[in-house]
């Protein structure tokens, strides 16, 4: 089965809430991003707390680019976060990172455009999903590198079971590259939230490609 993931990448509440609001009549999965400056200049939002406001009824996932990120398991899972996948770029273990979050959820490992497969030393059957980004992480609105599907090429032929996420650059244009590439989830940000007020019909063009 493949999905489609509205992507959330802001710097406060409000901005997140309404996003959070424009999603909701189409889709009940949210993917929500953390960065910290290991991953960017500036850090966005870091409070959970409110997304408890919306968890009973959204299954949210985190993408973690952040240093050391199994120190925010416990906090974002109280506020209702159901699925972390953390980036194995600024993790000190994968291993405990991968066994602690199982206790609060899914657990998946991501790699950033520059870092190989074979960076993931845990494991395939430990995990509930690997993200590969399609372009630098830390920032919305970058370009799609079809190059980087080298990556998803590969981890599909080591595991036909593993659902392969792909974050960057993702829009009618590049989805169904991605999708003939193995992956089964797509977020999308800048595509169905850069393009006007019509954000179901954008995300409903994305659904339509992959579902042929």
């Amino acid at each position: 089965m493949h999905e489609i993931l509205p992507g959330i990448f802001e710097n406060s509440w409000e901005k997140i809430e309404e996003k959070i609001l424009l999603s909701q009549p189409f889709t009940d999965r949210i993917h929500i991003d953390l960065v910290d400056e290991s991953f960017a200049e500036n850090k966005n939002f870091f409070d959970p707390t409110p997304f408890a406001k919306y968890s009973n009824d959204i299954f949210f996932e985190l993408h973690m680019m952040v240093k050391d990120p199994e120190q925010y398991l416990e906090s974002w899972s109280n506020a209702g976060i159901r699925r972390f996948i953390g980036h194995v770029e600024q993790m000190p273990d994968q291993a405990s990172f991968v066994a602690r979050a199982q206790g609060f959820g899914e657990v998946g490992l991501a790699l950033d455009s520059d870092t190989p497969l074979e960076a993931i030393s845990v494991a395939y059957e430990d995990l509930d999903t690997v993200l590969i980004m399609m372009c630098k992480a830390g920032a919305s609105g970058q370009e799609f590198q079809a190059g980087l599907l080298d990556k998803v090429r590969m981890l599909r032929q080591q595991s036909d079971f593993l659902p392969v996420e792909v974050d960057g650059g993702l829009s009618d244009k590049t989805i169904q590259e991605a999708m003939s590439a193995g992956a089964k989830r797509f977020v999308s940000t800048s595509y169905l939230f850069w393009q006007g007020n019509n954000i179901q019909a954008q995300y409903e063009k994305l659904q339509e490609l992959i579902s042929v």
